[in-house]
């Protein structure tokens, strides 16, 4: 090979270093754009020690309104929050949608008055009492990640 070709050989590999780099960069830009992978609430999104943690708080800030058993009451216009009522409500949207609602305007006594972890654990609570399945990661207390998982009738 002669010198004109070696260099012709270098320059088209440094070329094509330069188009793989450039894919690589803007496929990760893509992956990001696209945000967290969408999930349902059925793949096992919340763990039971978080429900446990829920359940605590729900006894401490929710029952007195809703209920010992998530009933609601109906004379009062509070809104159950188990069985085909809550799905009902809820099914087609996401749990993003869930937590702005309840960290804006629960508990009805001091609205917005708990950590953004209390209102996820709050919400793998209400998953379990509607018989969601529980998995082996906690949800994430990021509204953006909570907004991925879709609430869906079983």
């Amino acid at each position: 090979m002669d010198g004109r070709a070696r260099h012709f050989s270098s320059i088209v590999l440094a070329a094509s270093f330069v188009v793989a780099g450039a894919l690589a960069v803007s496929g990760s830009i893509a992956a990001a754009d696209q945000g967290p992978a969408k999930r349902s609430v059925r793949d096992g999104v919340y763990t039971d020690m978080q429900a446990d943690r829920g359940e605590r708080e729900y006894g401490r800030s929710c029952e007195h309104c809703h209920g010992a058993s998530l009933e609601g009451n109906p004379a009062r216009e509070v809104p159950a929050l188990v069985a085909d009522a809550f799905m009902r409500s809820w099914s087609g949207k996401n749990l993003g949608q869930l937590f702005e609602l309840l960290s804006r305007s629960m508990p009805a006594d001091n609205r917005g008055g708990l950590s953004a972890r209390t209102y996820t654990d709050l919400i793998a609570y209400l998953l379990r009492a509607n018989e969601v399945p529980s998995g082996t990661s906690a949800l994430p207390d990021a509204p953006a990640e909570l907004e991925a998982i879709s609430i869906d009738k079983p």
